[in-house]
């Protein structure tokens, strides 16, 4: 091991423990209400107590500077005045000695506040040198003064008696000082220039000293607002918390949990009407269930009691029915609607069995490997007599190989039923198509007529029970008005999806998605929704569940999907629309009449733009019987309300 990889481990570390560090930050930041509180708390009260700490600083700095100014000023003037009133002696010239002599003895009394004191002539060619008192370095040596270009450039324009000052630092760097300088006259000597530097390394430590007061002033009183900051919010927080941990509970099926209150400010008064709130939903809850199971029950008795009688009178129906030719025409008449009335009720009787079975949670599948194609083929043999008698053609659109599926073959045929016997009710006599499609985890079956259409609030409602989408449309084929609640039941059961897309004008489209396997989740659907063949702006609404949750539904409502689709689409042309879910890819499927032979060469989506066009597409044939198209023997399952409105 190199000593480059020995170094790397520790770095990796360090690293991992910050990136770990920082995301619990983030991670308590963003799930803590209390954490967010104390920290914005205590940054603006950094940022606070910053910004007035640095306007202090500033004014007490300023302060101090000015103060010395005024007294190194006053100073300077003295010697100045000093200075200036020296005299020849005897006669005599003032010498550059006499001139060093009198500057030594005025640095030497004010010793303490000036650091060095400079004499130099204004004449280049003047007999007299640079004099310095003061400043020496550690070799005795007179330090130069710190006189900058911007400083001589002033002196240079300002007039003689002007005085000029300017921050410098000390020559040996032990603080900050003060250069003061002005033009004078010394008599017998000539023109000078004095340079006066102070000291105010004193000044320094006091502000200095002032700072970390602040400082520590100020790291303790963030401390104090954070630490007054978690104590308020943990006043608050923590009840809050408390009522979200209960409401959970309650939300859970906990009915009996409740906040626990202490005093009488206004977080008991919250805690108190929370708990009120948790009673009184308690009591309404455990009313409605109980009705709930009352209504249940009587359903279920009611639906029991009433076979016994129901059977003797269709035993007696039927009696009279097979009899009727010998009958007169009324009463013959009388037979065939006691028959047909009778059969009606029977329907009625099995789908409130059927019903309050999975509200019961007693409905249980039987999975079985089957054909999702032969059971459409059966269905529309089943339903071919009626859709001659409403002259209605159903074009179905399969595959060319089986589309396998473990399916309970009973329900499902039940809910095909229902979509083709709706949609032959609903196509105002336009074609019924019929998909049957499949990918890697789901197989799926479409239904799409082309008749009256729903507008959103009948796609948001045809799913529940007794639900009439026109309750004054004219009754053809009569039903209990629980076939589609039925269907959304057992499409629940399988783990799949039943969904719809309708609008007005246009027809609407049922979709059954239902797994391979019971247990198998799906995510997508192999046939679109809305269908391709759709003329959609902007959104189109379709209802139904996203997925499944395997739960029991007492009131089978439906849920509304709002679909993002294309804005711009052309009216005369095939394209077909954005799918409302993602599709996998289906297989190679061919277009197929019923009791037609496929043909095994059109592909999946070849076969949908043909439907669209009507080539290659067949019709279903009918057979030659004849029966009450307003009161066909369907098993009473799949069949519209008694009053018209899909079911």
């Amino acid at each position: 091991m190199t000593s480059e990889s020995a170094a790397d481990g520790p770095v990796r570390s360090a690293a991992s423990a910050l990136k770990t560090f920082w995301n619990f930050i983030l991670r308590s930041f963003s799930h803590s209400l209390q954490v967010r509180i104390v920290v914005l708390t205590i940054v603006l009260t950094s940022v606070a107590i910053f910004g007035v700490g640095t306007y202090m600083s500033q004014q007490i700095a300023r302060g101090l500077f000015d103060t010395r100014l005024d007294s190194l000023s006053s100073q300077t003037r003295s010697i100045l005045a000093e200075l200036r009133s020296l005299a020849p002696v005897d006669g005599q010239a003032v010498t550059q000695d006499t001139l060093s002599s009198q500057l030594s003895s005025i640095y030497n009394r004010s010793a303490g506040s000036v650091y060095s004191l400079t004499l130099q002539p204004k004449d280049p060619n003047s007999s007299f040198s640079t004099i310095t008192a003061g400043g020496s370095n550690e070799d005795g040596e007179a330090t130069q003064v710190p006189v900058s270009d911007e400083l001589r450039e002033a002196i240079r324009k300002a007039p003689t008696d002007d005085k000029l000052y300017q921050s410098v630092s000390l020559p040996d760097g032990t603080g900050p000082g003060l250069l003061i300088t002005q033009e004078l006259q010394i008599p017998g000597a000539g023109q000078f220039q004095l340079y006066y530097l102070g000291d105010l390394s004193e000044q320094q430590d006091t502000l200095n000293f002032v700072q970390r007061s602040m400082f520590v002033a100020a790291l303790v009183l963030v401390v104090l607002v954070g630490a007054v900051a978690w104590i308020v919010t943990r006043l608050v927080v923590t009840p809050v918390r408390t009522g979200a941990e209960v409401a959970r509970l309650i939300a859970d099926g906990d009915l009996d949990e409740r906040m626990p209150v202490h005093g009488n400010d206004e977080i008991a008064v919250l805690g108190e009407s929370f708990n009120d709130m948790a009673d009184t939903l308690q009591h309404q809850i455990e009313q409605m269930e109980r009705l709930s199971v009352l209504q249940r029950q009587f359903v279920s008795d009611v639906s029991h009691e009433l076979r016994t009688p129901l059977t003797t009178i269709r035993a007696a129906a039927d009696l009279i029915y097979d009899s009727r030719d010998d009958l007169d025409p009324v009463t013959a008449r009388s037979a065939e609607l006691l028959n047909s009335q009778a059969e009606r009720f029977d329907n009625l009787l099995s789908d409130l069995l059927e019903i309050s079975r999975y509200d019961a949670g007693a409905a249980a599948l039987v999975p079985k490997p089957v054909d999702i194609g032969a059971i459409v083929t059966s269905v529309i043999e089943t339903v071919s007599m009626v859709a001659e008698q409403m002259d209605t053609a159903i074009v179905v659109h399969a595959p060319s190989s089986p589309v396998m599926a473990e399916v309970d073959r009973v329900r499902i045929t039940r809910i095909v039923r229902n979509l083709v016997v709706n949609a032959i009710e609903h196509g105002e006599n336009n074609p019924v198509d019929v998909y049957v499609a499949s990918n890697a985890e789901a197989v799926a079956v479409s239904v799409r007529d082309h008749g009256v259409g729903m507008n959103e609030e009948q796609v948001e409602h045809v799913f529940d029970r007794f639900w009439r989408a026109d309750p004054a449309r004219k009754r053809t084929l009569g039903g209990s008005g629980l076939g589609l609640a039925i269907s959304l039941e057992d499409a629940h059961l399988h783990n799949g999806w039943l969904q719809v897309w309708g609008k007005l004008g246009e027809g609407s489209c049922f979709r059954l998605t239902i797994p391979r396997r019971p247990d198998q989740e799906i995510t997508s659907s192999p046939l679109p929704l809305p269908p391709r063949d759709a003329q959609i702006r902007g959104s189109a609404l379709v209802a139904g569940p996203l997925s499944s949750d395997g739960s029991v539904r007492i009131q089978t409502g439906s849920i509304p999907i709002v679909v993002e689709t294309e804005p711009e689409m052309l009216e005369d042309d095939n394209k077909s629309v954005a799918e409302a879910a993602p599709q996998a890819s289906s297989p190679e499927t061919t277009t197929t009449a019923f009791e037609a032979v496929s043909d095994g060469e059109a592909a999946a989506d070849e076969s949908d733009s043909a439907a669209a066009d009507g080539s290659e597409t067949g019709t279903a044939e009918t057979g030659p019987r004849s029966t009450d198209v307003g009161d066909p023997d369907l098993d009473g399952d799949g069949m519209d309300d008694g009053e018209g409105g899909r079911s």
